[in-house]
């Protein structure tokens, strides 16, 4: 490790402090569960920073005559065997004394280090260590203990270290007040669509448009304004390339989707598309699994439907950009499923989906109403789009601000902190001196 900052040093978890493993006390003793207070710690607790407790929790006697060893606050855990090291680090801090299971490795807090700075390192190292440290030949994820211990850790003077880990608790704070408040829009701009929706169907959103005229809709039977044409049977087998198959997976509420891609041969296409062809204009929807999604063709190339699809043709009384948005009504969905049969999936048959209502403004309405609301769709899209930018540069910030901590860019040094070296030295004069520590449990003091 060079180009450290003047007054750092370069070490390991090794040199610094000691890793501690976990275990699971013995589920045939009642006694080391009942009535449990000592937190136990395992990978699925290990989703926060500051961890304060556990799913599960052991009793006083698990530690006293089952061997658990009670790490005190302020520990440092990492877990170092589950699934989820296949994409993330968890690394936590323990606001009280706690155990942990055999997933999990913890160093416990010593003079030589702040502890939030060494977490927060370990998180800022996360990429370094899933693939530096991984355990290989193993069927779950594991990350090495001697490899991990050898981690190279850029320690800075133990002044400098407080002051690291107190900026990065502030500006982390605000990283994550922001993440939140983004986390809470998708689900604004979920109701905002709604309420778009609903308004178009009610004739709420054109009503300065009639003149706040009474609306004067009439209602009709789906299958008495829409020719219905459905394929029925096995669909023919999936080739590499030919026509496009367009199937309930392609279907999406509001648009269709081209993912996951499938084909059947051009020959198969002939054979199966008997019943009619869906063309420019027409409705798409889902019968089954899932039920009740719609989107308008708007295309010109030749494709093939499978199953659980059906395509409305519409007559001279709708348009379907129209219909698309009638038929993704609350209204019209809750006639869909009180009419679908089925326990485990949900569908409904083209005889009952037939007999639906559906509410009919003039032409000139229609026309109307779907400007207002494809106007209005847009602006929600654009609003998501910078959403998910901004999620982006949000997600961004927190290993950019743990790399510039590391690098000594993050609060001013001073000349006047005892270097890290001399600290490493008193450290390892300590460990030659003192006597190996006796396993056992922790004193609450």
């Amino acid at each position: 490790m060079s180009g450290l900052p003047s007054g750092w040093a370069a070490t390991n978890i090794a040199e610094i402090g000691d890793l501690v493993g976990g275990k699971t006390p013995s589920k045939a003793e009642p006694r080391f569960w009942a009535n449990g207070t000592v937190p136990w710690v395992s990978p699925k607790d290990m989703k926060v920073f500051d961890l304060a407790g556990s799913e599960d929790q052991i009793s006083e006697t698990a530690i006293s005559d089952g061997g658990m060893n009670l790490l005190p606050a302020r520990s440092i855990l990492m877990v170092t065997r589950s699934g989820i090291l296949s994409h993330t680090f968890p690394v936590a801090i323990t606001r009280n004394p706690a155990t942990i299971n055999q997933d999990i490795k913890a160093i416990t807090p010593t003079a030589a280090f702040n502890t939030r700075y060494l977490a927060y390192n370990l998180k800022s190292q996360q990429r370094a260590i899933l693939n530096g440290c991984a355990k290989s030949g193993t069927t779950v994820e594991s990350i090495e203990t001697e490899q991990l211990k050898r981690l190279p850790i850029p320690l800075a003077p133990l002044p400098e270290q407080k002051r690291i880990a107190d900026k990065l608790d502030s500006v982390l704070a605000r990283v994550d007040a922001c993440r939140d408040r983004l986390d809470r829009l998708p689900a604004l701009l979920k109701r905002f669509r709604q309420s778009i929706l609903a308004a178009a169907t009610s004739g709420q959103l054109t009503e300065d448009w009639r003149d706040k005229a009474p609306r004067k809709w009439s209602s009709a039977r789906l299958g008495s304004v829409a020719k219905f044409i459905d394929y029925r049977g096995k669909t023919p087998t999936k080739t590499a390339s030919g026509t496009p198959l367009i199937t309930a997976k392609n279907v999406r509420r509001g648009f269709i989707s081209f993912e996951p891609r499938e084909f059947i041969s051009e020959s198969a296409y002939d054979g199966w598309m008997t019943r009619g062809f869906p063309s420019k204009g027409d409705v798409l929807i889902t019968t089954e699994a899932p039920l009740g999604n719609v989107a308008v063709i708007n295309w010109d190339f030749k494709f093939a439907l499978a199953q659980r699809i059906i395509c409305l043709q519409f007559n001279e009384q709708i348009f379907g950009s129209y219909a698309a948005v009638a038929l993704q009504s609350d209204q019209f969905q809750a006639q869909l499923i009180e009419q679908s049969t089925g326990s485990t999936v949900a569908g409904i048959k083209a005889s009952r989906l037939k007999e639906l209502q559906i509410e009919i403004p003039s032409i000139a309405e229609q026309t109307e109403i779907v400007r207002r609301f494809e106007l209005l769709f847009a602006f929600a899209d654009r609003l998501e789009a910078r959403l998910a930018a901004a999620r982006r540069q949000v997600g961004q910030l927190t290993p950019a601000l743990l790399a510039k901590a590391f690098r000594g860019e993050l609060v001013p040094q001073d000349p006047a902190d005892e270097p890290a070296a001399e600290l490493l030295k008193r450290l390892a004069a300590q460990r030659e001196t003192a006597p190996k520590a006796r396993r056992g449990r922790a004193s609450k003091a």
